[in-house]
């Protein structure tokens, strides 16, 4: 099932700015946060000392810049999400996809490699593994496509037929062509496959019910009990 959905609905279920969990995956671990700590006292630094060089007159100037440079460790994930969100945001059309799980697995990738030397002092390539999750989701138009995401324990709960839903990204009116995904739901599990939470989740569920509570109006069998129209 796809439906379409206005450029009002996208921009809602999309957001502009960076919401609570995508501000969350942009602030990272420990180290992220020790990375962005460290960059903002070199470029407070930075600013300070420049200052110091400078005509009176521009201190103003510098004072808004270092106050910028030293808060780059809080506001840094705000401007990463944001430009992540325009990457889904540049096409212009959208619709809420629903289909079924086709298949899912779980694969151990390299997601990076590290040069060591070992007790022989020989040069040698360790290669970091991890764990993930390959999602497979389709419908019966033909459609499908894979998602493949850092495996969790709640993954365990998904199995081929569960329904899965999400949002479609296209550059053609008739959503002909899908050039995009977002995250998955798992209405079966309340369960949001993605490596990165682009849409907003409240606003989906919303949508996801709405949908729910039409398809189930229009396989009630009718009742002599039942009006006519709904105001």
């Amino acid at each position: 099932m796809l439906i379409p959905l206005t450029q009002e609905k996208l921009e809602e279920l999309i957001p502009r700015i960076a919401t609570a969990d995508q501000y969350r995956y942009y602030w990272g671990k420990a180290s992220d946060f020790l990375r962005r700590m460290l960059i903002s006292v070199v470029a407070g630094v930075g600013v300070f000392i420049l200052r110091l060089f400078v005509w009176e007159a521009i201190h103003p100037i510098t004072f808004i810049l270092g106050i910028i440079a030293g808060f780059y460790w809080l506001w840094s994930p705000v401007y990463l999400a944001s430009r992540r969100n325009t990457e889904i945001r540049r096409y212009s059309y959208g619709g809420f996809w629903r289909g079924r799980v086709l298949d899912v697995f779980i694969t151990d990738e390299v997601i990076g490699a590290e040069e060591t030397v070992n007790k022989r002092g020989d040069l040698v390539i360790v290669e970091n593994r991890e764990r993930r999750l390959t999602l497979e989701v389709g419908d019966k138009t033909g459609f499908n496509t894979q998602l493949q995401v850092p495996l969790r324990r709640d993954h365990r709960l998904i199995r081929r037929g569960d329904l899965a839903e999400m949002l479609v990204l296209s550059n053609r009116p008739d959503l002909s062509r899908i050039n995009m995904v977002s995250d998955i739901y798992i209405p079966d599990h309340k369960l949001w496959i993605s490596d990165y939470p682009y849409v907003q989740k409240t606003s989906f569920m919303e949508v996801s019910r709405k949908l729910m509570r039409q398809q189930q109006r229009k396989r009630r069998p009718y009742r002599p009990s039942d009006p006519v129209w709904e105001n």
